[in-house]
């Protein structure tokens, strides 16, 4: 917790000096809310110890919702909060011998198991830069994890759960198609600390097929790529990746 909060700090002190003086506010209190469907392709391993050779994992659909409030005033960040669905089941017969928090599975035995890295993301940032054609967004986002490992043999059922906190550095950039409807954009939540990494990144296409003054829908395609690499995380180890196209539809009131 001591190296998450220094990295927090650290992160807030870097993104107040470059927004601090130029941080662009909206002109109008603004209100998007959004959510996504993503099919997701999952590779990787994890474990309690030592990492366990690649996992099959099944094709699963997975859901995001969420909420930004954008306001006039200067220097205070914009928040908004985003729920990640993130879960994936799988199933083989094992190479070799593979433990998970002291139970043992045998070689050459059945292991179920299932993935829970859902998770709820909390940014706090600024737009430097903000027009018709382009805009950027800079900030800092806190991941809180709650999810979970399980681990099933034949006779043998092994979990467990991991919760707690990932500051990532937050960033968008928006740009339109003149003579068009359509926007350009691309989103990154990134950090490494120590032997640990989370890495979450998206881009697409937005179409606007509603704009008045009454709310704006906006139509997404996109890909999204989600990385963890955790060392020791509540005794985890992991090197997952999500990764994966979606649909998307947002409001902006």
């Amino acid at each position: 917790m001591r190296k998450v909060t220094m990295a927090v700090a650290l992160l807030a002190s870097s993104v107040g000096v470059v927004a601090a003086p130029q941080a662009n506010a909206d002109t109008v209190f603004g209100v998007y809310a959004g959510a996504q469907a993503w099919q997701t392709d999952t590779s990787g391993s994890f474990g309690s110890e030592q990492m366990s050779p690649d996992f099959s994992f099944g094709d699963e659909q997975q859901g995001s919702a969420y909420i930004a409030f954008e306001h006039p005033i200067p220097l205070i960040p914009n928040v908004k909060v985003r729920q990640n669905d993130l879960t994936t089941d799988g199933s083989q017969l094992l190479d070799e011998e593979f433990s998970f928090f002291g139970t043992t599975f045998a070689a050459d035995s059945r292991l179920d198991y299932t993935a829970d890295l859902s998770h709820t993301d909390y940014t706090f940032y600024y737009e430097l830069f903000d027009n018709d054609l382009v805009s950027f967004d800079l900030g800092v986002t806190a991941k809180r994890v709650d999810g979970s490992i399980e681990v099933r043999g034949q006779q043998t059922l092994q979990g467990q759960s991991t919760d707690g906190w990932i500051p990532t550095l937050y960033s968008q950039v928006r740009v339109g198609i003149p003579a068009t409807d359509l926007t350009l954009y691309g989103l990154a939540n990134a950090v490494s600390i120590e032997d640990s990494k989370v890495e979450d990144y998206e881009f697409g296409v937005e179409y606007r097929p509603i704009e008045n003054l009454a709310v704006d829908v906006n139509l997404q395609l996109g890909y999204r790529v989600f990385n963890v690499e955790l060392d020791d995380l509540d005794g985890i180890y992991s090197n997952l990746e999500y990764k994966g196209p979606y649909l998307g539809v947002e409001f902006h009131f």
